[in-house]
């Protein structure tokens, strides 16, 4: 959401973000052009669950704090909102998230236009919940538009009850200014791994649950003899995944790097030789709309091994500015680490295709102009006689 509001805040408009309170996010009340309205809900710190992933339980259900503290922090979110919105003279509302965010931004503000935003889990729990579907389909009908990350999220938003003529894909941008080659970060982050040079280094990053995949990278490692593997985030799957390292006799050179800064993971993409996006429909049917993670490598110019999951296939070119491995395939990403590291002029190519592809497409100016599109389409929408 921030890189979003940041774009849309450049291009001259005034931007207001309203988010739940979390004891690990922290802003100032106004900066890079935003003005946060952080809102707090639950009595207890143990039930600031709401947002930034931490609702749910490995992406798959939701957590029993999820349950309590849902009808609170909707309440405060609707107020919040609606305060701001009245204050400030909001003339549009973007929810993040049809569940909650596109709910709340309907409510809060039922006489301003609105554009909802997709991400992933949030199209997967109205697929899944009644309550979150009817929820869903209210919102759906009083969008004026709504964007998607990837065409699966559109296809399945329509399913929900999105009309298909005010619906379009819009995946998001990334920031090529802190994610790009730097050659003194690949030196200072090579040694805090306590490697040097020579040794072939993929890296990965992401929350530790079942549909990033991570699992298969781990056993895909024994087959890279003298390669290391270093994934940055965490979530319900960290001791599982150690276990497995340890299982695949590759514990010690797989490094848990825990949750890192955007600027320390961008340092990390430089230093790697490869990075690893196995991205994979889980069991649940949840995938992602298309991890940040994926652009981000591209605009490091460091190769990347991912899969077609989601909407990665549609920003990916297999062997030009990506190399696409099939999901759930130890082997396949074996043997494209081992392509990218015994061969340094075809690593070179594609990291400075995808680089290039990135900067010519998906800009953060470039995205920003597409919600300003989505944006006269809900005043338009808004106008029409009822």
């Amino acid at each position: 959401m921030e890189p979003i509001a940041r774009s849309i805040a450049a291009r001259g408009h005034e931007v207001h973000v309203v988010a739940p309170w979390h004891p690990l996010v922290s802003r100032a009340a106004e900066e890079g052009g935003i003005r946060f309205h952080f809102y707090r809900y639950a009595p207890i710190r143990s039930l600031n669950v709401f947002g930034y992933a931490a609702a749910m339980r490995a992406d798959v259900s939701v957590r029993g704090a999820a349950y309590v503290a849902a009808p609170l922090a909707l309440a405060a979110g609707w107020r919040e909102a609606r305060r701001v919105a009245r204050r400030h003279r909001a003339t549009i509302m973007h929810g993040h998230w049809v569940i909650p965010g596109g709910i709340t931004a309907a409510a809060a503000a039922p006489s301003l236009p609105l554009v909802v935003s997709l991400h992933g889990s949030d199209v997967f729990l109205a697929e899944r919940f009644g309550p979150a579907k009817i929820a869903a389909r209210r919102a759906f009908r009083q969008a004026g538009f709504v964007t998607a990350c990837s065409d699966d999220l559109a296809r399945r938003a329509i399913g929900l009850g999105a009309d298909r003529g005010r619906i379009e894909t819009v995946p998001y941008g990334v920031d090529v200014e802190r994610f790009h080659p730097d050659g003194a970060a690949r030196a200072e982050r090579r040694r805090e791994l306590r490697i040097d040079d020579r040794v072939p280094l993929c890296v990965a990053a992401g929350r530790l649950v079942r549909k990033k995949g991570f699992e298969y990278a781990i056993d895909a490692l024994a087959d890279v003899p003298g390669a290391v593997l270093a994934i940055a985030g965490d979530g319900t799957l960290r001791e599982e995944l150690e276990r497995r390292s340890e299982t695949a006799g590759v514990a010690e050179r797989i490094r848990f790097l825990g949750n890192l800064s955007q600027d320390r993971v961008g340092e990390y993409f430089a230093a790697a030789d490869v990075i690893c996006a196995p991205s994979v429909r889980d069991d649940s049917g949840n995938v992602d709309g298309l991890p940040n993670v994926v652009l981000e490598a591209m605009a490091s110019a460091t190769p990347l091994i991912t899969t077609a999951a989601g909407g990665i296939g549609a920003v990916v070119e297999d062997g030009r500015t990506a190399l696409i491995v099939p999901e759930r395939d130890a082997p396949a990403i074996a043997s494209a680490m081992r392509m990218i590291f015994e061969n340094a002029a075809r690593a070179h190519t594609i990291g400075t295709s995808a680089r290039a592809a990135v900067q010519q497409s998906f800009g953060w100016d470039r995205v920003a102009e597409r919600f300003e599109f989505a944006y006269s389409r809900a005043l338009a929408f808004k106008s029409l006689p009822s």
